[in-house]
């Protein structure tokens, strides 16, 4: 196998590759997009980093190109779509430079309550001053980890090896997990309220972006401290910066922004303060970090040469041909009700059941298993969860995934449900196929009929005359328009559920009058991405 390196890489992650002998490793730094373009379709994997774009215009002329890998995270250099057209693996290196970002999280919030950039500056300058620099321990104190992931995980075991009380806000991880990392599971409230420190460690996206924000920082404790090591972004710069200005904030150490470089007048006054301590962004730049990633992606290639699963894989194809065709509709249904479950779901999931029934039994089920289950970890976990690595991040999570068929099924031909069990109870959901459409068919043990849609309301509520109308009203005066609607009931005038599917998504003051006018007992807005 033929593989070539085009940006620099850590020569000793690279060993796996140099003692592999089928493997021949050509190193060429420094080449230009026409040399690269010329030379490409030459080998059969690529390793690259940050500095070499593996886009359309390269993959036109892949040739025999099988792997591509990212001795990283970030994939952005990377046209996955062109890739997976051509049948081209990506894969990259997620866990690579984990401690480095932990051990990095434990630096400047240590630094920060010990003033040791202050004081350091001080010395050099001439002066002796002891007083002005004078710190705080960690032990006692209560640490606030919002996101328990492979990160926040660590930085907990640190905080606690530091005999700190760590609380930890994070609705995926299970509650064994925490207790395995000797943490508390609470919510964000009670971290704001209670914390005297908080750092955080998610990924940044829709429902992350600015989970810290001025109303945040005003129930904090005053004298808080505020430590992002994981995306920009995450933490409202504007608030941080006028919490330190008021004093809210005793100080806050960041190593991600916004925007990076930082060019916003914002940025710069928040970088300026006395009372932050800051990097650009060094959270993996340890000489240990980029040999992990190196050494991940070379194993990944080794994967592929000894036809073993590559965990890391982000686009691989897991079916047979003979059974891709048949397979597809339903890898669309299960997918959606993953997607659409798990945003009903309340927190800490400790499992989730798959259950097929009908003809669909006959098969090897678990293709459909794992691609319900990226589908509902995907958009909650920082790293990219597919088909490969799946069950490998559920089990991270400390969720068990069990999978019963059964070749009877009563009202379909074929019936695909996901159970998730929480401390708070069950969620379940049911699917079919009609026509080849995916349909969601039962919610709990309500009937229901409709296709999950980018935009959409479910609210539980005990019904009565009226109430129907009430939310239509409600949704019309906010200017939202209803699409369709399911109404599943056990029995006149008794317990309901209702899903809407509305053309733009509501606000929560919207959702509030919804709720208060038929006394919900549930009301959740599920975004679907398609």
């Amino acid at each position: 196998m033929k593989v070539l390196v085009t940006d620099e890489i850590s020569q000793d992650g690279l060993q796996p590759l140099l003692e592999d002998p089928r493997v021949t490793l050509d190193i060429r730094l420094g080449l230009t997009v026409p040399e690269l373009h010329d030379l490409v379709g030459g080998y059969d994997a690529i390793i690259t980093r940050s500095g070499t774009r593996v886009d359309e215009e390269l993959l036109e002329r892949s040739g025999s190109l099988k792997v591509v890998a990212r001795a990283g995270v970030g994939i952005d250099n990377v046209d996955v779509k062109a890739a997976t057209r051509r049948g081209i693996i990506v894969v990259n290196a997620p866990m690579g430079n984990v401690n480095s970002a932990a051990e990095h999280t434990m630096a400047i919030l240590l630094s920060l309550c010990r003033n040791v950039t202050a004081a350091n500056a001080s010395l050099k300058s001439g002066e002796w001053k002891r007083a002005p620099f004078t710190g705080w321990e960690l032990k006692g104190k209560t640490i606030g980890i919002i996101g328990l992931g492979k990160v926040g995980g660590r930085v907990a075991l640190r905080c606690r090896a530091f005999e700190a009380d760590v609380l930890a806000c994070d609705p995926y991880i299970s509650e064994k997990r925490a207790e395995d990392h000797g943490v508390k599971l609470t919510s964000l409230d009670d971290i704001i309220r209670y914390a005297d420190a908080i750092t955080v460690h998610t990924p940044l996206n829709e429902e992350t972006t600015d989970m810290l924000r001025e109303e945040h920082f005003a129930g904090m404790k005053d004298g808080v401290i505020i430590v992002n090591c994981a995306r920009g972004g995450i933490v409202n710069e504007a608030a941080m910066l006028g919490a330190l200005e008021s004093g809210k904030a005793a100080g806050a150490a960041f190593d991600v922004w916004s925007e990076e470089p930082p060019a916003s007048e914002t940025l710069k006054k928040l970088i300026a303060h006395p009372r932050m301590i800051v990097t650009p962004h060094l959270g993996a730049n340890t000489f240990e970090a980029q040999k992990n990633v190196a050494v991940d992606v070379s194993r990944e290639i080794i994967n592929y040469l000894d036809g073993r699963p590559m965990e890391n894989a982000v686009n691989i194809p897991q079916f047979p041909v003979d059974l891709l065709d048949h397979m597809k509709p339903f890898l669309s249904l299960v997918s959606r009700i993953g997607e659409f479950i798990s945003q009903l779901a309340p927190p800490h999931p400790k499992k989730v059941l798959f259950h097929y029934s009908g003809k669909i039994a006959r098969y090897d089920c678990t293709p459909l298993t794992v691609c319900g289950l990226a589908a509902l970890l995907n958009h909650r976990i920082e790293q990219e969860v597919n088909m490969v690595n799946a069950r490998l991040v559920a089990e991270g999570m400390g969720i068990t995934v069990e999978e019963v068929r059964t070749t009877e099924s009563e009202s379909f031909s074929n019936l695909v449900s996901v159970t998730i069990d929480t401390p708070e109870g069950e969620r379940s959901a049911a699917g079919a196929l009609f026509e080849g459409t995916p349909k969601i068919v039962k919610l709990r043990d309500f009937q229901t009929d409709f296709t999950p849609e980018p935009h959409m309301l479910v609210i539980n509520y005990e019904d009565k005359p009226g109430f129907i109308g009430k939310i239509g009203t409600i949704l019309g005066e906010a200017g939202i328009n209803i699409g369709n609607m399911s109404l599943g009931r056990r029995e006149k005038a008794g317990e309901a559920m209702v899903v809407l599917s509305i053309d733009s998504p509501a606000d929560e003051a919207t959702l509030e009058k919804v709720a208060a006018a038929v006394n919900a007992r549930f009301l959740k807005a599920v975004r679907m991405g398609g």
